[in-house]
């Protein structure tokens, strides 16, 4: 049987793909369950994986969830097991790039929210499309969107269940960069590599550090940074002896 995600390293850096080009990666149970295990087996792989980048084959990212597959009562193993697999991805030690080409509709869009960063093609759309169907969030959206894009457009898009193209989702800061869809892996790869130039070490803790910092006001979370950032790498990850002035 194909593999529903495909997985392929490169120079420290782990690439995800959704594969189910067909189907528009629309987010079946099952594939999710492949997603798990990836996610799992990455998140015991730091020595080998520093950055991770999640994107779908063919012209989509993903449609968001497949309706063809709730309707034909195919399960998850668990009610929150899409809702944990995304949590899963949020919590990796390794930064995660989410690289979106075509749609990221409603299932999608809570996923790639999960990721640290994102980059999109000039094709990219964007949607929370819960409304159209009579259903409510249940993997982060009302969350993580506020968070991601300030309240007023998290609402909008919500409410209303509009596309966001590309150059607005850079806009309203839902990506980090938009670029032309023929550059898009190219420019999503020099990022990662960009990201893996850089100390490990540093990256996992910068990560948890901002990650578990929001759950802060500025004046705890400066505490919380000040109690558990780990400081200097030692042993193979220590840097600064290598440094010399001038």
């Amino acid at each position: 049987m194909e593999e529903l995600v495909k997985r392929r390293d490169v120079d420290g850096i782990s690439i995800l793909s959704f594969n189910r080009p067909k189907a528009l990666n629309a987010l079946s149970p099952s594939l999710f369950v492949e997603l798990h295990e990836h996610v799992k087996a990455l998140a015991s792989q730091t020595d080998e994986i520093g950055c991770v980048i999640l994107k779908g084959e063919g012209r989509s990212f993903s449609a968001g969830n497949d309706l063809k597959a709730m309707q034909a009562g195919e399960e998850a193993p668990h009610p929150r097991f899409q809702a944990e697999t995304i949590e899963m991805i949020e919590n990796l030690p390794q930064p995660v790039i989410a690289e979106v080409a075509g749609h990221c509709y409603t299932g999608a869009l809570e996923l790639v929210l999960a990721c640290d960063l994102m980059i999109c093609g000039e094709s990219a759309k964007f949607a929370d499309t819960h409304g159209k169907w009579a259903l409510t969030p249940l993997w982060g959206m009302s969350q993580r969107l506020p968070r991601r894009i300030g309240v007023l457009n998290a609402k909008e898009m919500m409410f209303t269940g509009r596309v966001v193209s590309g150059a607005e989702a850079f806009e309203i800061g839902l990506v980090n960069k938009c670029v032309p869809d023929s550059l898009l892996s190219e420019e999503a790869l020099k990022m990662a590599r960009d990201i893996t130039a850089n100390s490990w070490y540093t990256l996992r803790a910068d990560k948890m550090l901002v990650n578990k910092g929001q759950d802060y006001g500025l004046k705890d979370g400066l505490q919380f940074e000040c109690e558990n950032s780990p400081g200097r790498a030692k042993g193979d990850d220590e840097r600064l002896s290598a440094f010399k002035k001038g």
